[in-house]
């Protein structure tokens, strides 16, 4: 069991800690609010991971495989939401860093949500990880109780990264130019990532 935990665990860091535009939200937030303002975001796109990987053990992966025009649809609508995004970092207006900063422009537990639940690759990989370590086993209720919870920490840890790392950057974007251009590379980011799903959603299709 010990060693079915580490894999499990490996294999959920890897999936939350990977480029993706959650994280990437995470790390615009971190170096323009600090980390303490991104924790609603972390929050509700752990909670979000979360219950995506619940639902999938509970079979919910058999109606994805069955239609997959509700994952091409989730990768569309995802696509779009996350493009608004992307256009509300592009336009942000450069802030002081170093001081602090109300709350009502930054994006909330319920973006992370969104942005995690219309996010088809967060679906793929809890998938991937259920049929890996669940699906077929004798004791399935167990281990994907299991699989939950540490899909929980892992997630939240990885996404807890990127703010960080944007936090760390602070200083750095003290300087108004250099924040529009880190707000202008973010944007670019997201919507490569925006791209890429699509991409993605189409091969699937």
């Amino acid at each position: 069991m010990i060693s079915a935990i580490v894999a499990m665990s490996l294999f959920a860091l890897v999936g939350a800690i990977s480029p993706g535009p959650v994280n990437i939200i995470a790390t615009s937030i971190g170096a323009q609010h600090g980390f303490k303002q991104a924790l609603p975001h972390i929050t509700g796109a752990t909670l979000a991971y979360t219950l995506i990987v619940w639902l999938v053990g509970l079979g919910v992966q058999v109606y994805l495989v069955s239609w997959p025009f509700v994952l091409e649809g989730m990768g569309y609508l995802g696509g779009l939401f996350l493009l608004y995004l992307a256009y509300q970092i592009a336009v942000a207006t450069p802030v002081d860093t170093t001081a602090h900063h109300e709350p009502a422009s930054i994006p909330t537990m319920m973006t992370g949500a969104m942005a995690q639940l219309l996010n088809p690759k967060a679906w793929l990989v809890s998938i991937s990880g259920v049929s890996l370590f669940i699906s077929g086993q004798a004791d399935k209720a167990l281990l994907l109780g299991y699989f939950v919870v540490i899909s929980l920490l892992m997630c939240s840890v990885g996404i807890s990264s990127w703010a960080l790392l944007g936090q760390g950057l602070q200083k750095l974007l003290a300087d108004p130019m250099r924040q529009r251009y880190f707000n202008w590379l973010m944007s670019a980011l997201l919507v490569l990532s925006v791209l890429t799903i699509w991409s993605s959603t189409h091969t699937l299709a």
